[in-house]
């Protein structure tokens, strides 16, 4: 099954998310407007003030009241560091909330993926959204936003105090335009995709690396060292080349601009020396526009310097944003359940386009019923019970609980319809209380207790023992144990286990299932397993071969009748 990336979002949808939730704070996003305006204008007092110090100097000013002036200099220059620490502190009030509510939308998002995108896409795509992408946004919310609107709000005053100086020393500076206008706009139209390639690149080596951790023993075991090391070469290869493509962008780039900045004061210097030496301008006029030019190359600077962040930043929100771009894999329908009655008609299913791995599937589970699903490994068992319990829809035919579709539920009610167990399961970090209470958030310590004991549980840990990473060690049937007693708290009509007992003793698994089917008497339960001792036990036993439903009967009828299952059964025997 081939693995689906996530999809990304375009610009414009990056630039609407990004302008909603910035002006989802107008008073917030005025203050630190303010507050940087105020900044800058004390800024802008000091070469004023300092251009007329000289000319007054040529004009033979006194001792006094040159240090009036340089009193009034640094006045405004203590005044200015004041209003730049609580302007950064605003600003940057504002992107932590900005970036709160970012993650916590993309949570959201991740968390209402459909199941069946999820694995079609595999983990490392996913993984790397959450981590390095949500990290690389985090970078540019806190750090290049709060500076590119520093650098906006004073280039801003900076060259209207130019203009104010004297529109003839304002001239000189628009030389530069040209070289840092074109080589940005190159720039900008090529950093995008290729940070995008770069990160889609990331997701290639953690899909990589993750399947070889958690197949560790199967590639020793089959000595598939050596090809996993050349998929993980191939896959480095491969992220080696997006980066290098985004740093020659870089380096063609930066280089360009910086050449840039030397043009307006070489050219305010000398041509305006040249005005003064005509009488076009006076003295002050040249000092102050040099240093205001001056001064403009911090902004200038700090702009273009973030300009790259911001590109990855961008970047990183496409991907986080492309999650809500996932069509959602069940439409909500009109019409209610109307009973527990569990109906496939004609299902077909395929994970590939063309190739169909269920074929023209009928069953009809009545309420309170327990069928066992048995046959070969690969037949369609776990595919059936995934559309069964309403993970997946049918690509043709229908599933349906109590007439309604389960693709047309909305999942929570689904779930108090239907609900599947597998053999894989997850221990959250956290105590062994809450890992229980995700099935049923309102149960009583007591009913947390009643569901363990269901499930024969002999450990000696607390309700409040830790688990999960750096907590308590649980074992791959404790971890089963504690999701069979999630399902005993969640406490749905239908169940479907996918050989959710595979992980336990055989003998204790036995004993765990004739538990269970005390706990959930009058309840229906589809059970897919390997072991035939469940078959034996059930109402009616369903046989799967090549996607389809072979044969159906009570285990009895089945073993009379010398087909597949009796054969099964003969050679699970011994």
């Amino acid at each position: 099954m081939s693995k689906q990336i996530l999809p990304v979002a375009d610009e414009a949808q990056v630039r609407a998310y990004a302008r909603r939730l910035t002006l989802k704070y107008p008073r917030q996003l005025g203050l630190a407007l303010g507050l940087h305006a105020l900044a800058a204008i004390a800024g802008l007092a000091a070469p004023r003030l300092l251009g007329e110090l000289v000319q007054s100097v040529a004009n033979g000013m006194s001792s006094t009241s040159v240090d009036t002036v340089v009193l009034a200099i640094a006045g405004f220059v203590v005044l200015q560091a004041v209003l730049i620490r609580f302007a950064v502190y605003a600003s940057s009030s504002l992107g932590e909330r900005v970036l709160a509510e970012l993650r916590e939308e993309f949570v959201d998002r991740v968390l209402g993926l459909p199941l069946s995108t999820v694995e079609r896409a595999g983990s490392g795509d996913l993984i790397t959204r959450t981590s390095r992408d949500v990290d690389a946004l985090s970078r540019t919310v806190r750090q290049a936003v709060p500076e590119t609107l520093i650098a906006v709000v004073s280039g801003a005053f900076v060259v209207g105090a130019l203009v104010l100086v004297g529109p003839l020393m304002a001239l000189p500076a628009l030389l530069a335009v040209p070289i840092i206008w074109i080589s940005t706009r190159w720039y900008l139209k090529r950093a995008r995709d290729g940070y995008l390639r770069e990160n889609a690149a990331y997701a290639e080596i953690t899909e990589g690396l993750a399947e070889t951790v958690d197949g560790a023993r199967t590639v020793e075991a089959l000595g598939l060292q050596e090809s996993r090391h050349a998929r993980t070469d191939t896959d480095i290869a491969r992220s080696y080349a997006a980066e290098r493509y985004t740093l020659s962008l870089r380096m063609i780039w930066f280089p360009t601009v910086e050449v840039g900045y030397i043009i307006p004061v070489v050219s305010t210097l000398l041509i305006g020396g040249l005005f003064l030496a005509n009488g076009w301008v006076s003295l002050a006029q040249v000092t102050a526009a040099t240093l205001y030019v001056q001064q403009l190359l911090d902004p200038l600077d700090r702009l273009l310097s973030w300009v790259d962040e911001l590109q990855v930043g961008g970047a990183s929100m496409a991907r986080l944003l492309g999650v809500s771009n996932v069509p959602d894999d069940r439409t909500v329908g009109e019409a209610s359940p109307d009973g527990e009655e569990l109906v496939a008609s004609e299902v077909r299913y395929a994970y590939r386009e063309g190739h169909d791995v269920l074929h023209g599937i009928d069953l009809d589970v009545r309420p309170g019923e327990r069928i066992a699903m048995v046959g070969p490994s690969g037949a369609g068992k776990s595919t059936l019970g995934r559309l069964l319990a309403g993970i997946h829809g049918p690509r043709s035919g229908s599933v349906t609980v109590g007439g309604a579709s389960l693709v047309e539920l909305p999942l929570d009610e689904l779930r108090g319809h239907v609900a599947l167990v597998t053999q894989e399961h997850h221990v959250f970090r956290g105590s062994l209380r809450d890992n229980l209470l995700i099935a049923r958030p309102d149960a009583t310590d007591d009913q947390v207790r009643h569901a363990l004991d269901a499930v024969d549980w002999v450990s000696d840990m607390s309700l409040d023992t830790v688990v999960g990473s750096g907590g308590a060690a649980v074992s791959p049937a404790e971890a089963q144990q504690i999701a069979l007693a999630r399902l005993v708290l969640a406490d749905p009509h239908t169940l479907v286990l996918d050989e959710a007992t595979s992980l336990i003793d055989p003998r204790a698994a036995r004993h765990l299932e004739r538990s269970l089917a005390a706990v959930l008497d009058g309840r229906t339960v589809i059970a897919i397993a390997h072991r035939l001792y469940t078959a034996h036990d059930a109402d009616r036993v369903a046989v799967v071969e090549d996607g389809q439903i072979t044969e159906l009967g009570s285990h009895a009828e089945l073993i009379a009748a010398r087909g597949p299952y009796a054969a099964l059964w003969t050679s699970w025997q011994g």
